[in-house]
């Protein structure tokens, strides 16, 4: 049994934070198509959400409770720039702010900010949400990798759950080793060796980690991105039966849904135009998809088969180095986010008036 004074010192605010979800950066939270004319209610970063469209197409984002008696907005209905709760009738614009309580006559609540909203940005078939905390309201740009936003790129998106923490998902994309291994068999990564050396470098916006002396053979690189969200890329090597544009990319994201799950985008990128984008349209659907799909339920069946608590029980070797990068710089942006939270309540602590 842990006595409590081992409990207190095992006890990590930090990993504790990470493990929720770190903030202050854009997450994808639905594909575009998942939101239309009714509400639709989700978790993510263990925060209950509500997303809806208004009359011109813009999606709203906001806490999804109702300032009344709490319940679920996203069970209610869209009235276009307001939602309305389904218990007694509230009405709540996408800021947050409360227009109308049809049961009574000059409500207190009218005019009245009760509900958290979220910004919203929606780009690459996607929806993106801004996570900030108190020490970081308003949102940094959301710049996105150039394959998802360049007109000489194509692009597919593909939604998974995944029954795992979202670390494990960033994990299993920075281990370039595991494609030879667990990917053995299927379509594209059946080639080069088994046994390399690996290396980490620093990019303009984040690290690269690669194998060394194997290049555009299997899944030989890996590329960590932070530019106001935290992106993956990678380039697996295509033969010329697989259609046009070279290497097939993949843009990859991780969002938190709770402790124990999480949701991951990838969008399968290459870089075509006119008729050449129309032939790895129809090739990708007809043919490929499938296969992709099967490759990313490898991916999931052994995350979520993993040990439990299988991080505290791991001994790492040389190919993890980027696994080991990636979470020490994640800690170093959580003991960040945590410390400028605590000086920002304590500067709201010391700016109230004193009643002494």
């Amino acid at each position: 049994m842990t006595s409590p004074v081992q409990h207190a010192v095992q006890h990590d605010p930090v990993r504790d934070y990470l493990d929720r979800g770190i903030k202050n950066y854009w997450y994808p939270v639905a594909p575009s198509w998942q939101v239309s004319n009714a509400p639709v209610g989700l978790t993510r970063l263990s925060e209950q959400i509500v997303l809806w469209r208004d009359h011109e197409g813009k999606v709203h984002a906001l806490e999804d409770r109702c300032p009344h008696r709490g319940a679920r907005l996203s069970l209610g209905w869209n009235l276009g720039g307001n939602i309305a709760c389904w218990y007694h009738g509230i009405e709540v614009d996408g800021g947050g702010t409360v227009n109308r309580v049809p049961a009574v006559s000059n409500c207190p609540l009218e005019g009245t900010k009760c509900v958290k909203s979220y910004p919203v940005e929606e780009k690459a078939g996607a929806i993106f949400l801004w996570f900030g905390d108190e020490a970081h309201g308003e949102p940094a740009p959301l710049n996105l990798p150039e394959e998802l936003v360049a007109d000489e790129y194509g692009h597919f998106l593909c939604v998974s759950n995944w029954k795992c923490n979202y670390q494990y998902a960033i994990d299993n994309v920075m281990d370039p080793m595991h494609g030879a291994y667990l990917h053995a068999t299927s379509h594209s990564m059946a080639e080069g060796d088994k046994q390399a050396d690996m290396r980490v470098r620093k990019t303009e916006t984040g690290l690269m980690f690669e194998k060394i002396g194997q290049r555009d053979v299997n899944f030989d690189w890996v590329e960590l991105g932070e530019t106001g969200c935290l992106w993956m890329r990678l380039a697996i090597p295509y033969k010329q039966k697989f259609g046009p544009g070279g290497n097939f990319g993949i843009i990859g994201f991780a969002t938190p849904v709770d402790g124990d799950n999480c949701q991951v985008y990838f969008w399968r990128t290459r870089k075509v135009s006119g008729w050449q984008r129309d032939v790895w349209r129809f090739m990708y659907r007809n043919r490929l998809e499938g296969l992709h799909w099967d490759v990313l339920e490898q991916d999931r069946y052994v995350l979520e088969s993993l040990a439990p608590h299988a991080r505290d029980h791991e001994y790492l070797y040389q190919h993890d180095v980027g696994i080991t990068r990636v979470r020490r710089m994640l800690r170093q942006r959580a003991q960040e986010h945590l410390s400028a939270l605590d000086a920002h309540r304590a500067a709201q602590a010391a700016a109230e008036p004193s009643h002494g």
